[in-house]
C-alpha cells in the first residue's frame, strides 16, 4: 500500500463503505477505488455483531482493492453512535520559560493536558480541538506560536465516546485484518468532505442524515464550536413505514426511497402505489399522501432535535451559511424544503465533490459523504505526520485490551464455518434486494 494513499472505512448502519484516495500530480485528492456492503451488525451506529461486521468490512475491501489495484493494510475509521458526546474545557499552562517565545511544544503540552481530564466510567476522549488561545489574558488568538508569554490558555471542544463501543469497533478493525491508521468522530468528517472554508467562517451547521444516527457540526470562524449525535435516522422512517402498513423491511424501504415525501401536502389524495403480496397474497395499496404523512412526522421529530441542538450550541444567531443537508436521508423527496419552513433559515444540500478532483459523477451523492471525508481527514493526518503511516491514532488516549493491540493474522481464531455461512448470507441479501427491486418496480401502478 502507498504511503501517500489513504483508505477510509465508514461502519454505518445501513452500509459498510471503502473508499481508496490519493493526491494526483496537481495535489488534488482523487478517488480511485470504491468498495461497498450491506451493514448487517452494526445497529444505530454502534456494532452489534462483530462476526457479520468484520464479513461485511472484507467484501468491501475485497471490492476497493480490485478497483484500485492495490492491497489494503491501514484504514481511516469513522465512528459514530449515540454515545458520543461533546463538552467544552478551558485549559490553563504557566510557562517556566517566560524568556523564550511560545513554542509549538508548549501547544502540544497544553492540550495533552486536556487528555488527563477525569471522565465518567467507561468514557474516553477521542478528539480534543483548540478553538481559541488566550495570551496574558489577550483572548482571540488563533495561534499563539512565536508570540511572548507567561500564562498560555485555551478554549477546548473535546469529543468523548464510550471505550467499550470504540473496543468493539477496533476488534472489527483487527480481525478483518486491517491497522488502524486514524479515528475520526464522523461529523468531523463529513464536514471536511462537503463544507467550504467560506462556509465554517460565515457559520453552518451541518447534519448528516445516516441510517441509524443523525450527526451534527456547527462551525464559526472556520472553527468547530458543537457537534452531536442524534439517535435517529432514515432507519426509524423505514422502521415506521414498515410497522403502519404491515410490510416487510425491503419493500418499507423502497417506498420509502421511491414515494416517500418529507412533505405530506404536496402529495395528492388519489396518489396510490400497489405493493405484491408475499406467497400468493393479495397486493396491498398504499395512499402515497398517507406515506408522507407517516414520514413526515418523524422527519419533524428528527429536525426538533436538530434545532434544540443549533439553539443549545450558543451559535443559533451566527450561522450566516445556514443549514447544509447530508447523508443518505437528505435525498428524501422534499426534505430541503420542509427543513426551510420547520427552521426558517437557508438550507442547501451538500455533495462530498466539493473537495475531489478527477471524474467525479459517481460520487454525487450525499450518503458518501463521511466515506469521501474519512479520506480527506486521513490525508491531511498523514501530510502532519510527515508521510508516516502509524498503527492507532494518537487522539483516542484509552488503553486498547492487550488482545486487539495487534492485527489477528491466525485466521483459526475466527470462527470459519460461521464468517462463511455470515458472507453466504450477505451476498444471497445482496441478490435478493436487487431481484426485489426489479419485481416491485414492475408490479407498481
Amino acid at each position: 500500500m502507498n504511503k501517500e494513499t489513504i483508505v477510509g472505512l465508514d461502519i454505518g448502519t445501513t452500509k459498510i463503505a471503502v473508499f481508496v484516495g490519493r493526491k494526483n500530480e496537481f495535489g488534488k485528492i482523487e478517488i480511485i477505488g470504491r468498495g461497498k456492503a450491506e451493514s448487517l451488525g452494526v445497529r444505530k451506529g454502534q456494532v452489534l455483531n462483530i462476526d457479520q461486521t468484520v464479513t461485511a468490512i472484507r467484501v468491501a475491501i475485497e471490492q476497493a482493492e480490485a478497483e484500485a489495484n492495490m492491497k489494503i493494510n491501514h484504514v481511516t475509521v469513522g465512528i459514530a453512535g449515540q454515545h458520543i458526546r461533546s463538552m467544552q474545557h478551558r485549559g490553563i499552562r504557566i510557562r517556566k520559560n517566560v524568556e523564550n517565545e511560545i513554542s509549538v511544544e508548549d501547544v502540544r503540552e497544553l492540550e495533552e493536558d486536556m487528555y488527563k481530564l477525569v471522565m465518567a466510567p467507561g468514557e474516553g476522549i477521542i478528539h480534543v480541538i483548540a478553538q481559541e488561545f488566550i495570551v496574558d489574558n489577550e483572548p482571540g488568538i488563533k495561534d499563539p506560536v512565536g508570540m511572548p508569554g507567561v500564562r498560555l490558555e485555551a478554549n477546548f471542544h473535546i469529543i468523548t465516546g464510550n471505550i467499550g463501543a470504540i473496543n468493539t469497533l477496533l476488534r472489527c478493525i483487527q480481525k478483518a485484518n486491517l491497522t488502524v491508521q486514524d479515528l475520526v468522530v464522523e461529523p468531523l468528517a463529513s464536514a471536511a468532505a462537503v463544507l467550504s472554508d467560506e462556509e465554517k467562517e460565515a457559520g453552518v451547521a451541518l447534519v448528516d442524515i445516516g441510517g441509524g444516527t443523525t450527526d451534527i457540526a456547527i462551525f464559526h470562524e472556520k472553527i468547530i464550536r458543537h457537534t452531536a449525535v442524534i439517535p435517529f435516522g432514515g432507519n426509524a422512517i423505514t422502521d415506521d413505514v414498515k410497522t403502519a402498513f404491515q410490510i416487510i423491511s425491503t419493500q418499507a424501504e423502497l417506498l420509502k426511497v421511491k414515494f416517500g415525501s418529507a412533505f405530506a401536502d404536496e402529495n395528492k389524495d388519489n396518489e396510490i402505489v400497489s405493493i405484491p403480496g408475499l406467497r400468493g397474497r393479495e397486493a396491498k395499496e398504499v395512499s402515497i399522501r398517507n406515506l408522507a404523512g407517516i414520514i413526515e412526522a418523524r422527519v419533524e421529530e428528527i429536525l426538533n432535535h436538530v434545532l434544540y441542538e443549533i439553539n443549545n450550541s450558543g451559535y443559533a444567531g451566527k450561522l450566516g451559511a445556514g443549514i447544509v443537508l447530508t447523508g443518505g436521508g437528505a435525498l428524501l423527496k422534499h426534505i430541503i424544503a420542509y427543513t426551510a419552513f420547520k427552521s426558517g433559515r437557508e438550507i442547501k444540500l451538500g455533495y462530498p465533490t466539493e473537495n475531489l478532483a478527477g471524474n467525479t459523477d459517481d460520487l454525487k451523492s450525499p450518503m458518501y459523504s463521511t466515506g469521501v471525508g474519512l479520506v480527506i481527514v486521513g490525508m491531511k493526518a498523514l501530510e502532519r505526520r510527515g508521510g508516516h503511516q502509524q498503527e492507532t491514532s494518537p487522539e483516542v488516549k484509552e488503553e486498547i485490551p492487550a488482545e486487539i493491540q495487534e492485527p489477528i493474522t491466525d485466521e483459526s481464531e475466527i470462527n470459519d464455518d460461521t464468517t462463511s455461512t455470515h458472507e453466504q448470507e450477505l451476498r444471497e441479501n445482496l441478490g435478493f434486494w436487487e431481484r426485489f427491486k426489479k419485481w416491485f418496480t414492475d408490479d407498481i401502478r
